[in-house]
Parts: structure tokens; C-alpha cells; sequence
């Protein structure tokens, strides 16, 4: 948060970033439960949510920027490419992973994500972290400790393409608040059309049926894009530790869906994981900005 800001004001953007935040994850969230309905191969999945993903968020550029698309474009230079590049291995491992793991076991590798973003951003940036962040990260931590180390814990590769999943967001969410001045969601965008290339190749178009069509528009348009955008706009204002805190939302909502939609119960280990997680992020929200 700026420091400049007189702390009504700063409260005020730091409200606005904590809601956009919030609305990408429940964005986010509802990856698990629109997955695992489709019956396509891992890579048709990915490059058919990563092509209506780069179409929705283009559509946002076009939007917001009318005649200077070109040039947002342009503008986010090597920091834009960084986040590109981090975005599009999170997008790509993720939709892989939860292809050898639960829902519940991928999303909630997840909550190291603030503990990565609050070092790489202190590190490299200098960022201070507060004191209540380091709590709330600490418990994060300790829900996911209670996920990992209970019955059908996450393992192999799940868990390792978990695990790069986790570093790329954290990698991306630090750029994207270092270089608040610019807008990412075109970087977002490219970062879509990298995961579609990356995939096409290998992905069977014949395979789709409308069923699997129509899924593939929701989490390319609603899953994908809309989240990214919400979580474009707001990583301009919060602190990159407080954003990967507040992602965790996700974590929490995605294994819900899955268990209330399609019957994947969430082990008990999964849903205390989940409570203490969720009391990490109220406890950090309630707090005063940095």
C-alpha cells in the first residue's frame, strides 16, 4: 500500500483490492467441479480452457483500453513477459494436476503460495511484511500441514506439479505488484495463448463433444478469464503476501463445489485444513493496511 495515501484513502483501495481478490477466487474455485465433468484428454483440457480463456481476457483489453490495445500490449515490457511466462506454468501444471490428484489435495498445496510470495517480494522488493501477515501465513501454513499429512494426502506427481504450480503464482503475484503502474491483464492474456500453444499440439479437437464444449467455454470465459482480470485489477493495490492470502479462498471453495456437485467428499483432515485456512484469511483481512 502507497504510504503517501492518508489512511482513510488507504483503506479505502485496500478494501477494493481485498474485494477484487476475493471475486477471483470464486472464480477460481469453481476449476475442480467444471473438470471433472469433462471426459477429454489433460491436454484438449488445457489448450480448450487456455484458447476461450485468451478470448475472454482479450476481450477485457479490448474493452478497457478501446484504441490503445496495441500499446497496453507493448507497455508491460520485461515484467509483463515475467508474469506471462509464471502465469502460464501455474495455468498449465494446475489443469494437469488435478488430472493425478483430488481437487482438495491440489488446491490446497496452494496455501504455500503467501509464504513464497511474502519472501520472493521481501527479497527482491524489499517489501515489509507485517507482523499479523506472518500469523496468518503461519497458520495458512498449518492448514495445508493438516491437508497434506492426512489420509489421501496429496503425493508424486500431483504433488509436484502442485508444488511448481504454487512458485509460478507466487513469481507472477510478486511482478504484478512490483509493477502496479501497469496493467497485467494483457500479460494474462499471452499468458493464455502460451498454454494453448504449449497444448494443441497434443490435444484431440475430434474429442469434443458438445457437453465438453460447453464446459471448456465456462472455465475458459468464467474460471479462467474472469478470475484472471479480477486478479489483475486487484494486485495493483494490495501487498503480494495479502493477495496469495486471500487466493486461499479458493482452496477452500473449490473441494465444496466438487463435494456438493459431483459427491468427492473432502477427507475430515481436508475440511480442518480448510476452517484453519479460512480463519488465516479473516485474520489477515481484518487487519489495518501495512
Amino acid at each position: 500500500m502507497d504510504a503517501s495515501l492518508p489512511i482513510t484513502e488507504a483503506r479505502s483501495v485496500r478494501r477494493r483490492g481485498q474485494a477484487y481478490v476475493v471475486l477471483a477466487a470464486l472464480a477460481w474455485s469453481t476449476a475442480g467441479v467444471l473438470q471433472r465433468e469433462l471426459t477429454v484428454d489433460t491436454a484438449t483440457q488445457a489448450a480448450g480452457r487456455a484458447f476461450f480463456g485468451t478470448l475472454g481476457i482479450l476481450a477485457f483489453v479490448v474493452l478497457s483500453e478501446r484504441r490503445g490495445v496495441r500499446r497496453a500490449f507493448l507497455s508491460i515490457g520485461v515484467s509483463g513477459l515475467g508474469v506471462a511466462v509464471s502465469v502460464a506454468v501455474a495455468s498449465g501444471t494446475f489443469i494437469v494436476a488435478l488430472n493425478h490428484s483430488t481437487v482438495a489435495n491440489v488446491l490446497f498445496m496452494m496455501a504455500v503460495a503467501p509464504i513464497a510470495a511474502a519472501v520472493i517480494a521481501w527479497l527482491f522488493l524489499r517489501e515489509p511484511v507485517s507482523r499479523r501477515t506472518v500469523v496468518a501465513m503461519l497458520v495458512a501454513l498449518a492448514g495445508v500441514g493438516l491437508m497434506v499429512g492426512g489420509p489421501g494426502g496429496a503425493g508424486g506427481l500431483g504433488l509436484a506439479l502442485s508444488i511448481l504450480m504454487t512458485l509460478a503464482f507466487a513469481v507472477a503475484v510478486v511482478i504484478a505488484r512490483h509493477r502496479r503502474d501497469v496493467s497485467m491483464a494483457p500479460a494474462i492474456c499471452l499468458a493464455q495463448a502460451l498454454v494453448f500453444t504449449a497444448f494443441v499440439p497434443f490435444s484431440s479437437p475430434s474429442s469434443i463433444d458438445s457437453h465438453d464444449l460447453a464446459l471448456m467455454i465456462a472455465l475458459g470465459f468464467g474460471q479462467m478469464a474472469l478470475g484472471n482480470v479480477f486478479f489483475a485489477l486487484g494486485a495493483r493495490l494490495i501487498p503480494a503476501a495479502e493477495i496469495a492470502l486471500i487466493t486461499l479462498l479458493e482452496v477452500v471453495l473449490g473441494p465444496v463445489w466438487v463435494w456438493l456437485v459431483l459427491g468427492e467428499r473432502p477427507s475430515n483432515a481436508t475440511l480442518l485444513g480448510g476452517a484453519v485456512v479460512v480463519f488465516a484469511v479473516i485474520l489477515q483481512a481484518r487487519g489495518d493496511p501495512p
